[in-house]
């Protein structure tokens, strides 16, 4: 007696089929082997499995049972093959119709009172349903509005006894819509809260305009946390292609809370300095999105730059310049997608006094250089943006509000769309400027294409057609300065 079904396993964000064979020989003791790879998490699917086929009031075969999960060489992690295992073995003991159940794809995990509970990745898994041809995909209720996003008919169940009924046309259960909507999102900080700092704010428009990265230098109070955390209220919204591209991530990561939809708006991100570079870039022993994918097309906040471990910002280097981390392990590689604006943080110095004329810095050369090394100069040179964030007088502390997020995020829309549609290009006298700005200032080939590239987003929000030579002045303002560089 033999039954089949079908589900998916991920590796990193890409679903591969996998084939649930189960097999049951009478006539020998009654026992329950899993076989193909399995990680411990899907071996304990043998005692999910049996209780909640007990807890559906279904019978449990008396035979020495054998699931196989092809391809065996690919390693299968997680409890998303519960619901497979388990109806497969029903198929095989004639409980459940063997062609019905091969016409699905099956993703969920099951309780010991046999409830349906959802897993990480189900949209991927869907969308691998989708590209091989599976019309249906049979899975948790709570996620079967995610699932339907693929572009398959998700059919949403919440116990085992209901996937059963279904599957015999009992009960009939009309596929799940796509929670395309949008999660709601939390309250995003607003710039009008910020007093003064224009150029801080300036280089906060020109971020999210043209996706750069953004670093805050500055003594302690100087506003530069409460800039960067005000950045994804100016963002433009995410695209459908984009949406999905976030929700799989998050999906996938296990970040995305049930029920929750398409994630529309632009995610962000700020891990503490304590974290590892697996939690930041991504990998493990399972290999899993970092913090710089969970950013993917939104915002990474790096508050305190020189406190992370310098493992850390180096490893950053390759995602900046790639948008993608690739983790490789001896069973394979994983891609992880991490396309985001990096906005960082940092004082000049350990105690904080440098850069303010009020207060007197205590610190020693040597202490001073050390604390500047924690950032090489290769990283620092990967930031398109670098403002010196003075303290603010009292005058502008005391001032009223400020231009609400509103009306700077129309600003960027129309400088993308611009950005898009025609990029602007650099005159003679522009391109003139850059090039004299090669040989007087330490500019490398790396920080010429970043100035031509932040030039051509001034010009974009200026509306200009053309890059003119005072875009490329205001981009040349924003490099290194020397607090950053001279001891």
């Amino acid at each position: 007696m033999l039954g089949r079904a079908v589900t998916f396993a991920l590796v990193g964000l890409e679903p591969r089929r996998v084939e649930v064979e189960a097999h049951l020989r009478s006539g020998e003791q009654p026992s329950f082997s899993i076989v193909g790879l399995a990680d411990r998490a899907c071996q304990e699917a043998k005692h999910r499995v049996r209780s909640g086929v007990h807890s559906a009031l279904l019978e449990w075969p008396r035979h020495a049972i054998t699931v196989n999960l092809a391809p065996a060489a690919l390693r299968k992690e997680g409890t998303g093959f519960d619901l497979a295992i388990g109806l497969t073995i029903l198929a095989a003991s004639g409980q459940v119709p063997s062609g019905r159940l091969e016409e699905h794809v099956c993703i969920g995990e099951l309780g010991l009172d046999g409830r349906v509970r959802p897993v990480a990745g189900t949209i991927a898994a869907a969308e691998g349903a989708a590209r091989a041809g599976f019309p249906r995909v049979l899975c948790a209720a709570d996620s079967s509005g995610e699932a339907a996003l693929a572009g398959v008919e998700a059919v949403g169940v919440r116990h085992l006894a209901e996937a059963v009924g279904y599957l015999l046309g009992q009960d009939e259960i009309a596929p799940s819509p796509p929670t395309d909507d949008g999660r709601p999102s939390a309250p995003v900080p607003d710039l009008t809260d910020v007093r003064g700092q224009e150029r801080g704010r300036r280089a906060l428009e020109l971020a999210a305009a043209g996706g750069h990265n953004l670093l805050l230098a500055g003594p302690p109070g100087t506003g530069k946390t409460m800039l960067g955390r005000r950045l994804p209220s100016i963002l433009p919204p995410l695209g459908r292609g984009e949406a999905l591209e976030v929700t799989r991530i998050h999906s996938v990561a296990g970040t995305l809370a049930p029920a929750s939809g398409l994630i529309s708006v632009p995610p962000f991100r700020a891990p503490h300095h304590g974290a590892s570079p697996a939690a930041v870039i991504g990998g493990g022993a399972v290999p899993r999105p970092g913090e710089v994918s969970l950013a993917h097309r939104g915002v990474l906040l790096l508050d305190e730059l020189p406190e992370f471990p310098r493992s850390v910002l180096e490893a950053l280097r390759q995602p900046l310049e790639d948008g993608v981390v690739s983790v490789a392990r001896v069973g394979g590689r994983a891609l992880f997608p991490a396309r985001f604006r990096l906005v960082a943080t940092m004082n000049l110095c350990p105690c904080g006094g440098r850069g303010d004329p009020r207060l007197d810095c205590v610190c020693p050369p040597a202490r001073i250089a050390a604390y500047r090394d924690k950032v090489s100069r290769a990283l620092l040179d990967r930031f398109d943006l670098v403002v010196a964030m003075p303290r603010p007088p009292a005058e502008e502390l005391a001032a009223g509000p400020s231009e609400p997020s509103a009306a700077v995020r129309a600003r960027v829309v129309d400088g993308v769309a611009r950005l898009h549609s025609a990029t602007p290009r650099r005159t003679a006298a522009a391109s003139e400027l850059l090039d004299r700005a090669v040989d007087r200032l330490p500019l490398t080939g790396r920080g010429r294409a970043r100035v031509a590239r932040v030039a051509r987003t001034a010009a974009a929000l200026a509306g200009s057609v053309d890059v003119l030579p005072e875009h490329v002045a205001e981009a040349l303002s924003y490099r290194s300065p020397s607090g950053l560089t001279s001891p």
